[in-house]
């Protein structure tokens, strides 16, 4: 099967539908996230936040949730269990796995284990979706990967995984997020961008109060977090996530991983500009590949002749 934009060959044709740079830009939403949810952190346990984040978007998308229901219904067995694995799964359970991994081990594992995602993404679009990848890929993923490893450390040659546990929780949060975009371009090709924006939240808000009441966390967050909690829903969460979806349907699960690393460069560039951190050398260099990197994955995919991806299904 070929791509929206290729021909069986695997050429070019000018009907490309091709979406990474949405993709981009919906990551680098998530980018903000550190900035509303770093004041949070101080104050509330992360299980409270993350409750609290999927309550606020179910409440402001309530009105869309007769429809999003209705596409539910009409999916097929296969859809709806992608959509059942991403609320729980990728939305609320990899987020607290993300999160354990920080409080029972050192503050590195889970970064470095973090960057697996786009590996574990790319064997399961291959698994689930039939993405064969070219050569030419890793022409773009492995600047990106190195620029984002390269971005996370400040001496990116002395990190050390130190314990197995918190590299176990790593892992699986890195899997569910990499299943997540998977599933999220199975689900996006039958179901509405905005729909499948409510069925996530819905479906995961059962999880994360499930994740709240095993921690033994609290549910009252106080009116004082009031404003940060609905900064935090509303951008990172509810607009990226919209913004997210629409980009998947026209753009394959393994570039959309890559488009992804859009999120640590914004991140940094917040920290710098806004939270008064500092970058070495190397994280600047960083910096500048996965931008790279991705800017030119963007442009290759819309004016080349031949897309880095074979056998991927049509938007």
């Amino acid at each position: 099967m070929t791509t929206a934009g290729e021909t069986a060959g695997g050429a070019r044709t000018s009907g490309t539908g091709d979406r990474t740079w949405l993709v981009a830009c919906a990551a680098a939403l998530w980018g903000t996230d550190g900035l509303l949810r770093k004041p949070l952190a101080e104050t509330l346990p992360a299980s409270s936040v993350v409750f609290w984040e999927h309550l606020i978007i179910v409440l402001v998308m309530l009105p869309f949730l007769p429809s999003a229901v209705r596409a539910f219904r009409r999916s097929g067995v296969r859809e709806r269990v992608a959509m059942v694995t991403i609320g729980v799964g990728s939305s609320a359970l990899a987020t607290a796995l993300f999160t354990a991994a920080f409080a029972v081990g050192d503050g590195i594992t889970p970064l470095v284990l973090q960057k697996l995602q786009p590996l574990f993404a790319v064997l399961a679009a291959y698994l689930l979706l039939g993405e064969r990848v070219r050569a030419r890929y890793w022409a773009f993923a492995l600047p990106a990967l190195a620029g984002a490893w390269l971005l996370s450390f400040p001496d990116p040659l002395s990190v050390q995984i130190s314990a197995l546990q918190p590299a176990l929780l790593a892992i699986g949060a890195a899997v569910l997020w990499a299943a997540g975009t998977v599933l999220g371009r199975v689900v996006s090709r039958s179901i509405p961008a905005r729909d499948v924006t409510v069925l996530r939240f819905g479906l995961g808000l059962p999880a994360a109060l499930a994740v709240l009441t095993v921690q033994g966390d609290p549910l009252a967050v106080g009116w004082e977090n009031a404003v940060g909690l609905i900064l935090l829903a509303l951008i990172p969460g509810l607009i990226s996530l919209s913004v997210y979806y629409l980009g998947l349907r026209g753009t394959p699960a393994a570039r959309a991983t890559l488009a992804e690393l859009a999120f640590p460069a914004t991140a940094a560039f917040i920290g710098v500009t806004v939270l008064g951190e500092h970058l070495v050398a190397t994280q600047w260099i960083g910096f500048v590949v996965v931008i790279t990197a991705i800017t030119a994955l963007g442009w290759h995919e819309r004016v080349g002749r031949r897309a880095v991806l074979a056998g991927a299904p049509p938007a």
